[in-house]
C-alpha cells in the first residue's frame, strides 16, 4: 500500500500514472536508488465504470492524498488503441491531425499528442481525451504524456537486439493486445488487436507470426500482461510456436519501462 511511502521525500519520486477504459494504476519509483530498489509501490486504484474517466480520476485525487505531493517527474501513460506510427522523416510539426486521423474515425473532445521513439525512429501519435488532459496539466503543470505502447515499443527493441533471432512481443490487455515485432532491433511491426478470449488472442498471433514469415522452430515469442488464462494461451501457442516465453514480472512493464524511456511531449 502507498501509506508505507515516506512522501515528504517525494521530490525524489517520479509518479507514473497509468489511465485507460479498464481503469487506473500508479506506481511510485525512486530513480535515484539502485535499479532493483527503483520500484516503491505499484497500485491499482478502484474506479467507478459507469462514471467518465476524467470523472474517475478527480474523484481519485479527492481520495489519496498522496496524489498531490510534489513530484520530481509525473508520467501519465495513455493505454488507448487509437495510435499510429509515423517515420520520424515524414512528420513534421502542426501534423499530428493529418495523419492520425489518416488511420483512426474522428472522435470529439479528443486531443492528439506524439511521441518521438528514438530508437526505432519513428513518430508515435496518440488520442487522449481532451478534458482529462487540461485537467491533470493543472494539476501537474510540468506533466509528461505518453501512448502506453511508447516504452514499451522502445524497452522491447532493446530486449529484440538479446541473440540473432527475430522476436515477437505481445502485451495482453483485459479487451485487447499490443503486438510489437522486430528483427535485431528493427521494428517490423506495432499494432493493436481487439480481443479478449484466449482463443483469438492465439489466432492473432498466429496469424502475425506467418505473415511476416517468423520461423516455427527459431524465432521467439514474449508475452506480458494481464495473463489470467496463461495455461490454455501458452499451450496453444506451443502447439504452432516452439519459443514461447512469458517475461518476467510480466505485469506493468510498462510502468518500469517509462523510467527510461525520454519523453517528448509533441
Amino acid at each position: 500500500m502507498m501509506d508505507t511511502i515516506d512522501f515528504n521525500q517525494a521530490e525524489q519520486y517520479t509518479l507514473s500514472i497509468r489511465v485507460g477504459a479498464e481503469g487506473v494504476v500508479a506506481g511510485v519509483f525512486n530513480p535515484l536508488a539502485e535499479s532493483s530498489s527503483q520500484v516503491l509501490q505499484v497500485e491499482n486504484l478502484p474506479v467507478d465504470e459507469s462514471l467518465s474517466l476524467t470523472a474517475n480520476v478527480r474523484q481519485l485525487f479527492g481520495k489519496h492524498e498522496w496524489l498531490h505531493s510534489r513530484f520530481r517527474h509525473v508520467n501519465v501513460l495513455v493505454a488507448t488503441r487509437r495510435f499510429t506510427l509515423v517515420p520520424s522523416e515524414w512528420f513534421g510539426k502542426g501534423q499530428e491531425a493529418v495523419f492520425f486521423y489518416h488511420n483512426h474515425p474522428w472522435q470529439g473532445n479528443e486531443e492528439v499528442l506524439g511521441n518521438a521513439l528514438r530508437t526505432t525512429g519513428t513518430m508515435l501519435l496518440f488520442g487522449m481525451d481532451k478534458s482529462l488532459r487540461l485537467w491533470l496539466d493543472g494539476q501537474y503543470p510540468e506533466v509528461r504524456y505518453c501512448a502506453q505502447v511508447a516504452p514499451l515499443i522502445e524497452a522491447f527493441a532493446a530486449q529484440s537486439r538479446l541473440g540473432n533471432t527475430r522476436k515477437m512481443f505481445a502485451h495482453l490487455r483485459r479487451e485487447y493486445m499490443d503486438v510489437c515485432c522486430y528483427d535485431n532491433g528493427q521494428l517490423l511491426l506495432a499494432n493493436s488487436y481487439p480481443c479478449s478470449l484466449t482463443p483469438d488472442r492465439i489466432y492473432y498471433l498466429l496469424y502475425v507470426w506467418q505473415a511476416l514469415g517468423f520461423e516455427q522452430e527459431r524465432d521467439e515469442l514474449h508475452l506480458c500482461g494481464v495473463l489470467d488464462d496463461r495455461d490454455a494461451l501458452l499451450s496453444g501457442l506451443r502447439e504452432f510456436v516452439r519459443q514461447v516465453f512469458v517475461m518476467n514480472p510480466p505485469q506493468d512493464i510498462d510502468l518500469r519501462s517509462v523510467l527510461s524511456f525520454e519523453i517528448e511531449n509533441k
